[in-house]
């Protein structure tokens, strides 16, 4: 065949590449596109979050009265101001005291519940079901709930204990820092055990049961399997119910405000009390409750970065 009658290749019709115009408007509608559906959720943050920090953060260095409004800057008054206040330090460290208890025994709690409904029984539906109703009770409609179960006069929890015979008279479950302590204790661990249970529950469903079957064919227990497996595969997970856990404690504030109101003797008083006691009972100073909230969010921000920092090294 003469070399000028061969056929020429061509491109197929779809592999033809397109003009750099049209490659260019199909960028902008992808870039465009892509900044519709992130709108909505940047609007969210800016109104609701970053808009209301930098407000505390303004009011954090002014003289800014709850009545009297904006006075100017007087940075550093506020929080040299807070850290002198009266019931500063015992408020950090009851709160600390009290995110170490928690803490403690919810995830503790959790971990042991989530491993006995693991396995599929004649009443794991039941103690599911039964551990996670109180999650769906709003915190303020619990915390009343358990303040009139502990009504020393009327309380069903007191008529239990004197008819078994471990008390003869009123029990007063909030008469001291202590005993309001672990009752409040005891309301956050009844209503966020099956949370938290629910949150492990699902991190233990999600281990292959061929890593246990092969920990058993190399002779491990049942204690080895545990320790050696389960803990370690669930690292993530309890340490984001940690963070959550922690996050909330320091953040206590609706539970001692209705069962205690930070007494008795300021002896419940947790750092958001203090806050929302300088903001609005009897100081009516936001300048000093924004300080003092400023302090909680950097401390906040310092836990959780070193957190998450923690888990990126135990991870690489």
């Amino acid at each position: 065949m003469p070399t000028s009658l061969k056929r020429v290749p061509t491109r197929p019709p779809d592999q033809v590449a397109p003009a750099p115009s049209r490659r260019r408007s199909a960028r902008s509608r992808r870039r465009l596109t892509g900044w519709a559906y992130a709108a909505p959720t940047a609007l969210f943050v800016t109104l609701f979050f970053a808009v209301p920090v930098l407000l505390v953060g303004r009011m954090s260095i002014s003289d800014w009265g709850l009545f009297a409004g904006d006075r100017g800057v007087n940075l550093p008054d506020n929080f040299v101001d807070a850290v002198d206040l009266r019931l500063f330090w015992p408020a950090v460290g009851f709160t600390v005291k009290y995110t170490v208890i928690t803490t403690v025994i919810l995830i503790g709690l959790s971990l042991g519940l989530a491993l006995l409904v693991q396995e599929s029984t004649r009443w794991t539906g039941f103690l599911r079901t039964a551990v996670l109703v109180p999650s769906a009770l709003g915190l303020a409609s619990a915390s009343l709930l358990f303040y009139a179960l502990y009504s020393p006069q009327s309380g069903p929890f007191g008529e239990v204990l004197r008819d078994v015979g471990l008390a003869d008279g009123p029990i007063s479950f909030l008469g001291t820092p202590d005993a309001a302590l672990w009752s409040t204790v005891g309301l956050i661990v009844w209503r966020f055990a099956g949370f938290y249970m629910l949150l492990l529950l699902v991190a233990l469903q999600g281990i292959s049961a061929d890593v246990y079957e092969a920990a058993e064919l190399d002779g491990c227990n049942r204690w080895q399997r545990f320790t050696r497996i389960t803990l370690p595969l669930l690292r993530s997970s309890l340490a984001m119910c940690a963070i959550l856990c922690v996050t909330g404690s320091l953040l206590a504030f609706d539970q001692f405000y209705i069962l205690t109101k930070g007494g008795p003797d300021n002896g419940t008083m947790t750092i958001v009390q203090l806050i929302y006691n300088a903001a609005f009972q009897g100081g009516n100073d936001l300048g000093l409750a924004a300080a003092l909230s400023i302090i909680v969010l950097v401390v906040l921000l310092v836990f959780n970065l070193g957190q998450f920092r923690w888990l990126r090294g135990k991870d690489a």
